[in-house]
């Protein structure tokens, strides 16, 4: 019983900070893309959403597939342990995808502003 327990609780705060993450990159990341589109409002808000489903797919495929893996628990103190374990895991690959994106989107943003000033 107490597997089943971690195994939900470890899918519904996974899946909860990834949807918190990728709502607040949603939102917060339209003015960067905008500017990086000089102002192309449509591409940038095409692009920001292309980027949220892309994060989502990784993401929940990551978390799904790090189900299974590891001992199962055997007491609380496992379970726990378990728990804070995969989803320190699932913070650092959200983390680890959100700072790569952003890197790519600002290596983008001065190619197209060097462009522009030429």
């Amino acid at each position: 019983m107490i597997v089943n327990v971690t195994y939900l609780l470890y899918l519904a705060i996974s899946i909860a900070i990834t949807v918190w993450v990728a709502g607040t990159l949603h939102k917060n990341g339209r003015v960067f893309l905008v500017d990086a589109f000089h102002g192309n409002q449509e591409m940038a808000d095409s692009v920001n959403h292309l980027l949220v489903v892309g994060f989502y797919l990784i993401n929940i495929g990551f978390v799904t597939l790090a189900l299974k893996a590891g001992v199962k628990p055997t007491d609380l103190t496992a379970a726990i342990e378990m728990l804070s374990h995969k989803v320190g895991m699932v913070l650092l690959v959200v983390g680890g995808m959100h700072f790569f994106n952003m890197y790519n989107v600002d290596r983008f943003r001065k190619r197209s502003m060097a462009k522009e000033a030429a």
